[in-house]
């Protein structure tokens, strides 16, 4: 069985990227923002809706930044393999999109985004493997 999740990495004029803090089926974890792909969908189709789901506003969705091409198990289900895909995402009106203050990590269900300064970012600033690289990689870039 696979799962496809894919994700968008935000940036804004002042090197921040957003990142979404949430906590689901008893676990708190620091991501990307994005999500798993629907029946029908394409990676593209399935980033625009996530955003719009999560935070209400509709994105460009910009180049292919990283995908794994290695076998790795879902962190929710381990009869599940995971392929994901990150995309440089664009959206003008960042200043609208609504970040919260919140404590890190959550303590009930839910989602919360912050910005997060591209010179804060390392792999240990996520819980999942795929996302630790994707860290890095801007890391690198920036």
């Amino acid at each position: 069985m696979f799962t496809i999740r894919v994700y968008g990495i935000l940036i804004n004029e002042k090197q921040e990227v957003l990142v979404s803090d949430e906590h689901r089926f008893g676990k708190a974890f620091t991501k990307f923002p994005g999500g798993g792909m629907e029946f029908g969908e394409g990676f593209k189709t399935t980033l625009a809706r996530e955003f719009k789901e999560e935070l209400q506003i509709e994105i460009e969705v910009g180049e292919l930044v990283y995908f794994n091409d290695f076998h790795q198990v879902s962190a929710f289900n381990p009869q599940q393999q995971l392929f994901s895909f990150y995309y440089f995402v664009h959206f003008n009106d960042w200043r609208s999109i609504e970040v919260n203050k919140h404590t890190i990590p959550l303590t009930e269900d839910g989602e919360k985004h912050r910005w997060m300064h591209l010179s804060e970012i390392s792999a240990a600033s996520f819980n999942f493997p795929i996302d630790k690289i994707v860290a890095e990689k801007l890391k690198e870039s920036f």
